[in-house]
């Protein structure tokens, strides 16, 4: 199923030379890294790499579905104090290794919620979060309340 966006409110754009052993930046210059894969997959690993900075934009999206949803819940704004998201996203094959795919944990940390209630906010927030509504039904989503 594809998700159409009804409006487009903002476009995000980066340019990559060299791949997985090059150079990423912002056409704004806000972000300009050096990406070399990680040690594990052959790299020198003195860089980034992909799937970190995916990582990266998927905690920091997903709290902010939290605190959205939250906040619609009229949930006092205090308990989302200390909250985190971490974002684990792995690489490996696919396929019999005829590619490559990526699965992701996310760990969620609410210690003002009781269990069910963080439990719920998390499953709302991965229904609303547009870093999970691009992955639903592509990879392997795992979501765990820490």
């Amino acid at each position: 199923m594809t998700i159409a966006v009804e409006k487009v409110l903002y476009t995000a754009r980066a340019t990559a030379n060299g791949g997985r052993d090059g150079k990423v930046a912002t056409d704004d210059g806000k972000l300009d890294v050096v990406v070399v894969p990680p040690a594990e997959m052959g790299g020198s690993g003195n860089g980034t790499n992909p799937e970190q900075l995916f990582a990266a934009g998927y905690a920091a999206c997903f709290h902010s579905a939290l605190k959205v949803v939250a906040r619609k819940a009229r949930l006092d704004q205090d308990v989302m104090d200390g909250s985190t998201v971490t974002a684990e996203v792995g690489i490996g094959p696919i396929n019999g290794g005829s590619g490559y795919g990526l699965e992701v944990a996310l760990v969620v940390s609410l210690p003002g919620l009781d269990g069910p209630v963080a439990e719920d906010l998390v499953a709302k927030a991965h229904q609303v979060c547009p870093y999970s509504n691009a992955t639903r039904g592509n990879i392997k989503v795992d979501l765990k309340v820490a």
